[in-house]
């Protein structure tokens, strides 16, 4: 199906239908596709950043604020929390008053939130300060793809998507490289005040050359029982996830909050079919390859995200690598999604997306499986390997799935389908994490004390027990001061093979999940819709 589109240029004043027929009339800076694209890329690049970028920081904030663990722990969830929660809304605030005017809103609310944290004096205003920067950035990624989808014309918009995804890619993997070179030379603040000047020029961009556009029978009234709902239920399962590993998931906290997150997602489906015009049309979903997109994201971010959190822990804590150290030695994977997102881009163009998607969730699992075999002595070159193959795998996916969504769903829902996107990558990092780190837990669990005991070191005690187990589950020796030099060895060897056999296991979990992925991703097909945009397109 086709959705008409109108579009307001700002400061003309009015609207002006458009026609493909448009696509070469339009002149200068002013929504010009690929200058469209640098300027979203700016503010994206932010976002994506700073999901990595401050990880590095946490320990100097730590110190700086006096802060507890809990409280640091904050700085990620309170972030993250309001992201994965307001993602939906977002886009669709995007689709009610136009993605121009959400995505200039985003980048200032975002570049200002950053500002503020690198002034704050204490935890609990840089905890508030990032919940403002994961709200403004839930409003400005959708908005991204909104724009996209609205600038490019059908047969230019995987390429588009392909530049979109490498810049993602890119700066969610350099984060702790810059991360630790700032911290290193400069401070902690310095993290947050980067985002000030790159806010600043996506901003003098975006009103130099975006152009807002709105397809006529975009949504003029708002679900708010529907925005309630879901954002409940949103918070009750990324919380259950975040607070899975320190409750337990056997704990009746845990299930407590699960339980209620499908209960109100229950009622908001009910909800849904009932109101005039939902939040998000249910109908969506009858599209088989945008509700197969949905899927193979939440699965692709389940093995990436899932497995990459505990390669940081080995190649810092086995290897005794620094953080710039191992930031460098990711740099296969962030290298071959620059380079794989546009080749892909242009591969799923000329195929369509199921062989690309199969092919890339297939060298995901190939990746995955070849991580499992890493060992304490692994050499840097065999590490490259897996990691660019890892990077070569999620290049397709990341542009493709994300192109079966948002050009399978109505140009008048693209902000909605942008949220959707974003929401399952969100989750399905958070579920990787969760999980996976449920396994790896379990596995170092059972198998630390047998490798204890069989390197004939003094038994524990239960509570001696569970102090080593925490430690192992990232890679540390649990040696306390004073521990002779021969016996630290054979902990840190005991400590080592058990977090790598916890990490093998985790791994070839995420290589099961990669595999089932390669099946979703036969359902997909080129989204049916994309034809709608690009109304005054000037290739």
């Amino acid at each position: 199906m086709t959705s008409q589109t109108t579009i307001e240029a700002t400061g003309s004043g009015g609207r002006a239908p458009a026609a493909p027929s448009d696509a070469t009339q339009t002149k200068g800076l002013r929504g010009h596709p690929w200058f469209t694209l640098i300027t979203v890329a700016v503010g994206v690049m932010m976002v994506a950043l700073d999901g990595t970028i401050v990880a590095i920081a946490n320990p100097a904030i730590q110190k700086d604020l006096g802060a507890t663990f809990a409280q640091v722990q904050w700085i990620t969830n309170g972030y993250f929390l309001a992201l994965a929660v307001s993602l939906i809304t977002a886009g669709k605030l995007g689709d009610r008053f136009g993605h121009r005017q959400t995505f200039l809103i985003g980048v200032v609310g975002f570049a200002a939130a950053s500002g503020a944290i690198g002034l704050s004096d204490s935890i609990a205003l840089v905890v508030t300060f990032r919940v403002f920067q994961g709200l403004f950035g839930a409003l400005l990624m959708p908005a991204a793809l909104g724009l996209l989808r609205a600038t490019f014309p059908a047969e230019k918009l995987n390429m588009a998507i392909g530049i979109w995804g490498m810049v993602i890619g890119a700066s969610t993997a350099g984060g702790p490289i810059l991360g630790g070179v700032l911290v290193e030379h400069v401070n902690w603040q310095s993290v947050f005040f980067i985002n000030v000047p790159v806010g600043i020029v996506a901003v003098v961009l975006g009103v130099m050359i975006l152009l807002d556009h709105r397809a006529e029978n975009a949504p003029r009234s708002f679900d708010l029982l529907g925005i309630a709902l879901l954002s409940g239920a949103m918070f009750c399962l990324v919380w259950a996830l975040i607070k899975a590993p320190a409750w337990g998931w056997g704990d009746g906290k845990t299930w407590a909050f699960i339980a209620g997150s499908v209960l109100l997602f229950a009622f908001f489906a009910f909800w849904e079919t009932k109101v005039k015009e939902p939040l998000i049309p249910l109908g969506l979903f009858r599209s088989v390859p945008l509700s197969a997109g949905v899927v193979l994201m939440v699965l692709m971010a389940i093995a990436f995200m899932g497995g990459l959190f505990f390669v940081t822990f080995y190649l810092q804590n086995v290897h005794g690598m620094g953080p710039i150290e191992a930031g460098e030695h990711l740099l296969p994977l962030t290298g071959m999604m620059i380079v794989g997102s546009p080749l892909a881009g242009a591969l799923i163009t000329k195929l369509g997306p199921r062989i690309p998607l199969a092919g890339g969730m297939a060298a995901t699992a190939i990746a995955m499986y070849g991580m499992s075999t890493l060992a304490a002595d692994t050499g840097s070159g065999i590490m490259s390997v897996w990691f660019a193959l890892l990077g070569f795998g999620l290049a397709p996916v990341m542009v493709g799935a994300t192109e079966v969504i948002v050009g399978n769903a109505p140009m008048e829902l693209s902000g909605v389908a942008g949220g959707l996107q974003q929401a399952a990558m969100q989750i399905g990092g958070s579920l990787g994490t969760a999980v996976l780190g449920a396994v790896m837990a379990s596995k170092v669990d059972s198998d630390l004390a047998g490798n204890w005991t069989d390197a004939g070191l003094p038994p524990l005690t239960a509570a001696q027990e569970a102090q080593a187990s925490e430690a192992v589950q990232v890679g540390v020796a649990p040696l306390a001061p004073g521990t002779p030099e021969q016996i630290a060895a054979k902990i840190t060897d005991v400590a080592h093979d058990t977090f790598l056999s916890g990490m093998s296991l985790a791994s070839l979990v995420a290589a099961g999940v990669a595999v089932v992925a390669v099946f979703v991703a036969f359902l997909t097909k080129r989204g049916e819709n994309a034809e709608a945009g690009a109304g005054a397109a000037h290739i």
